[in-house]
Parts: C-alpha cells; structure tokens; sequence
C-alpha cells in the first residue's frame, strides 16, 4: 500500500497524509523499498519528484493487484440483494449522464435497495469527501491523490452543436479560427467555476466571445435554438443532445483538449465492500 500511494502523489508528505502516518515514517520506508527493489522509485525533478523506469512499469499493475485483492479480502458475506443504503456522490449533470445514468440500470437490478443521492459540486467536497458526508465524487479534473483515491473512468473528447442551418454546419472539421469568429455558449463548472475550453485554449482564449455562461449542461442547447452560438461539449453529451435537439454535431479543433473523468472516494471507504462494488458497478458501464 505505502509503495502504491507513494507511486500515485509522488510525494513522500502527501503519501504520509494519505496514510495517515509521519512523513519520517513513510521516509523511513521508502528507503526501505528503494533498497528492496534497487531503484531509486522517486527521483528530484525541480520542484517536485518524478518516477523513475522501474516506478513508471510498476505504478499500474502494482494499483491493479491492489483494486483485485481488496476485492478478493474484502467480507465474502457481502450480497448486493441484501444492500439498504444511500450512497452520496457529488457530480456534474454530465456525470450523471456519462456515469451513473448508464449504470444504474444494472444497480437496481442487482440491489433493488441501494439508493443514491447527488450534490452539487462545491468548493468543500474533499472535505465532505473525508469528513463521510459524501461516499464518491465523479470528477473531470486532475484529482489530487494526496486527498482521495482515483478510478480511471475514461479520457473525453470536445465536440461542437450548433443550430442545423448554422454555416459551419456543413464542414467537415473547424478550424480554431473558424472556432473563434463565432459567439459561444460556455459552460463552468462548480465552484470555482472550472470552464475547461477557456483553459484548453491558453493565449488565444480572450479571443472567445462568450454571449452567455451557465453551470450545467442540459439547459445549454436550448440557447443556441435560434442563435449563431457554438455550443462546446463533452462528445456524450454532445451527441446526445445533437439527436434529441436535431443540432448539427462536429469535432472540436484539435486545440480544445479533452479531458480524464475519475471516480473518488477517501481512505475511510478504502476497504468497504458495498462501496467497492459501487465503484466498479459505475466504472464498468461507463
């Protein structure tokens, strides 16, 4: 576990954080395992630490052992049937969409009793998160290891809607600067309102001219009906509002990034069965 986490923040105070301990203890230890496995694992890179060879091909497999025993230990009496309880997680409405809506089908099916409660993002969810006021967030930034445990869910790309008349309708594929000669609909999420096209889109983002801004993706379509605005969206979302809506959908420029979705939970919920069957319930629909 201690060479997992210290593999994962490549920090040794963020990995005593994690694990509740000392730093010198977790210093301690990586000597120990530097020893061991005769590598150095973490190296000094300016003002962080990177991996090493040896640490890069043993980061992966050594999380999937982990994720596998942890399951295999966990209490074999666990029955999902048997399940009364209310997860709490903390989502977008495209995590929703993305994660939970395919996947829970599958849940009530295998625990009829199991019920979840979603929130809002907020600037205070890793404290909810290990003060047990929320069980997992979905989450499309780069998670912070030192704070929770992460499940990859999958990597998302851009796409565009506009109105089905609207000129770029008919291209093949837009270029930035086709992107930014037409007004958008932006969205940002949470608190502090994370807007990830403007952050993809580094010196030329004032070029976008934003005419409206909303937190949450389903009333965005509805703005651009009978407008000019491009609306940028993560390509699920995307698609699906293009069907329902009859919108044109087309690929971002290759300029507007994608982005990872995770899964998170806290230590406390490391090793509890019922949550670890949510994790992978959730991860393998989405």
């Amino acid at each position: 576990m201690t060479l997992s986490i210290l593999l994962q923040t490549r920090s040794v105070s963020r990995a005593a954080q994690r694990l509740g301990l000392s730093q010198p203890t977790v210093s301690r230890a990586l000597g120990q395992l530097r020893q061991l496995l005769a590598d150095p694992l973490l190296v000094r890179s300016g003002a962080g630490m990177t991996l090493t060879r040896r640490g890069v091909e043993l980061a992966q497999p050594l999380e999937d052992w982990l994720a596998l025993t942890t399951t295999m230990l966990a209490p074999s009496d666990f029955a999902p049937e048997t399940l009364d309880r209310v997860f709490r997680m903390a989502a977008t409405d495209y995590g929703v969409l993305s994660v939970l809506s395919p996947a829970l089908p599958a849940i009530g099916a295998a625990a009829p009793d199991c019920r979840i409660d979603v929130s809002a993002f907020s600037e205070d969810m890793f404290r909810k998160l290990a003060a047990g006021e929320l069980d997992l967030v979905i989450y499309g930034l780069e998670p912070d290891l030192s704070l929770a445990h992460s499940r990859h869910l999958f990597r998302e790309t851009q796409s565009l809607i506009v109105r089905p008349d609207h000129p770029l309708a008919t291209q093949d594929s837009v270029t930035l600067d086709d992107y930014l000669r037409w007004p958008h609909v932006a969205i940002s999420i949470g608190e502090p309102h994370v807007d990830h096209v403007h952050a993809s889109l580094g010196d030329r983002a004032d070029e976008r001219r934003v005419v409206a801004r909303l937190p949450y993706f389903y009333a965005a379509p509805d703005l651009i009906g009978a407008s000019d605005a491009i609306l940028t969206m993560p390509d699920r979302a995307a698609q699906r509002f293009a069907r329902s809506h009859g919108f044109a959908c087309l690929p971002a420029p290759q300029e507007v990034a994608g982005f990872d979705y995770w899964l998170l939970w806290h230590e406390r919920s490391a090793r509890d069965p019922a949550t670890l069957w949510l994790i992978e319930m959730l991860a393998t629909a989405a």
